[in-house]
């Protein structure tokens, strides 16, 4: 202050006296001058107002402004923020400036309700399809009775993948997942009904096994289609890893619950998939939001919508050059079980052996799918294929030397099944980045439809293949199509270039 810098003029003057009046008359004066210089402000701020518009179209005259562009004004005023980008609902990708990490998938509390509610689901589904041939033949004494009613239950795979697909892009797939699960409770009830009142009318066993496998699919390809829409990008290939470990988890534990409820008494295995069905409805009614983009525009027919597929799909060489490679695999390990089956049969294994070295490999693709994620992150997607195919050629080759060694079979059936672990999760990852959210529902349908389809030829290609020789020649020309296989994938021109992250998925 300017008196504080002022010497006093004589010992007699007290500085700070002084200095207190300076500042007591300097502080009236700046509060006098206040509104005038507030009024001054408030004309300025209008004039800068009033000749806004006169400056902008004179911007406009000058170069042509895109519609979402924004014209400073005057550099005194304060530009207003532009909104966050908004979630995109179907994609499950979070605005990346200023936005926060998400959170870990086990604070996701949408994620874990999908993910528990479609394991329950499964969990029921795998002990219903071991559970319907045998209370069948032993309710009815009929192999091809139980045949037939198993083949009522794996039907739905083939008919109505495809057009499942296309009700879960059209229509809401909460909905689907909620209303399936409810139906199939119904179903686990009516079977269950018919053994415990000793009418369990073969008519109405294949009705019901049929039903409960087509509402099975829908709701898995709802399920799998949904993913995206609460999961962050980032977090894919976790959230497939954990679905990928639920399947196989669902695979080990429902066969012995399903056999063992069987045992127990015929109606134990359908009442408890009951209950375990609208748990899994239950959990998947709390899923919040929507769970697919709105699609706009007239509804095309049913058998165009499944053509759009098709043509999709074709027009990816690197997605469909790995579902060929599934569908061969799928054939070949199939023939390679009903082969690995019939040499213990031949040598007076017992079905004990059988059922532990298949219980090996899914153990081994549970272990594989749990560590998913983390080849995922680490390897790219063509070595993922290529070292898949590779690996499960050295490991089915020697199945042929151990035929009567179980602990051998059981280790290489537990590696191939991690390398299978693995692999799922690859093609799962696959499918969800490549495919927009108006097509995942026909994606998915069409992989599995892939995958599910080419499993029924393994049997009876491997079958009349063991009419004509043994069961480790039979091996080694199985063996001999897998490196056939991996070689014709190394050198095929749609698995030399993947496909960039989220290119598709529009």
């Amino acid at each position: 202050m300017s008196a504080a810098r002022q010497p006093p003029a004589g010992p007699a003057e007290v500085p700070w006296l002084l200095a207190e009046e300076t500042c007591a008359k300097q502080g009236a004066a700046v509060r006098e001058a206040a509104p005038v210089r507030e009024e001054a402000a408030v004309r300025e701020e209008a004039a800068v107002r009033e000749e806004a518009p006169v400056r902008e179209a004179a911007v406009r005259e000058e170069a042509p402004v895109p519609a979402s562009a924004s014209v400073p004004v005057s550099v005194s005023v304060r530009a207003a923020a532009p909104p966050a980008p908004p979630r995109d609902p179907a994609s499950g990708a979070e605005p990346e400036d200023g936005a926060s990490p998400p959170p870990p998938l086990r604070g996701n509390r949408d994620f874990t309700r999908l993910w528990g509610g479609a394991g329950l689901s499964l969990l029921a589904g795998r002990a219903t399809t071991v559970a319907y041939p045998i209370v069948v033949l032993w309710a009815t004494g009929s192999p091809s009775d139980a045949g037939l009613v198993g083949t009522a239950l794996l039907l739905p795979q083939l008919l109505v993948q495809l057009p499942g697909g296309v009700l879960v892009d059209r229509y809401d797939r909460k909905r689907i997942m909620v209303l399936a699960g409810i139906g199939q409770a119904l179903v686990g009830g009516l079977v269950a009904f018919l053994f415990l009142s000793g009418r369990p009318w073969l008519w109405a066993l294949l009705g019901a096994a049929f039903v409960e496998g087509a509402l099975g699919v829908l709701q898995q390809l709802a399920e799998r289609a949904a993913v995206p829409a609460v999961v962050p990008r980032a977090q894919l290939p976790t959230a497939l890893t954990g679905n990928e470990a639920r399947t196989r988890g669902a695979a080990i534990a429902g066969q012995p619950l399903g056999s063992g409820l069987a045992a127990a008494g015929s109606a134990l295995p359908f009442g408890t998939a009951a209950v375990l069905h609208l748990l899994a409805a239950l959990s998947l009614s709390r899923v919040r939001g929507r769970l697919q983009q709105e699609r706009t525009g007239p509804r095309a027919h049913v058998g165009a919508e499944i053509r759009e597929g098709l043509v999709w799909m074709w027009h990816r060489p690197f997605l469909r050059a790995v579902m060929s490679a599934v569908a061969v695999t799928n054939v070949l390990f199939q023939g390679l079980n009903l082969a690995v089956m019939a040499a213990v049969l031949d040598h007076h294994g017992s079905q004990f052996q059988v059922g532990l070295i298949l219980s090996l490999s899914g153990a081994g693709g549970l272990v594989g799918a749990l560590s998913g994620g983390w080849w995922n992150t680490r390897v790219s997607l063509r070595a993922l294929v290529l070292g898949g195919l590779l690996a499960w050629t050295a490991l089915m080759l020697p199945v042929a030397a151990v035929l009567h060694q179980p602990f051998a079979l059981g280790a290489l059936f537990a590696a191939s099944g991690y390398v299978g672990g693995v692999f799922n999760v690859a093609g799962g990852v696959l499918i969800v980045r490549s495919a927009p959210d108006r097509m995942r529902g026909r994606a998915n349908s069409l992989a599995n439809l892939v995958g599910s389809g080419a499993m029924a030829l393994g049997p009876v290609a491997t079958g009349y293949l063991l009419e004509a020789t043994d069961a480790s020649r039979a091996v080694l020309v199985l063996g001999g199509v897998m490196a056939l296989t991996a070689l014709v994938a190394c050198v095929a021109p749609g698995l030399r270039t993947p496909p960039e992250d989220g290119a598709d998925a529009v």
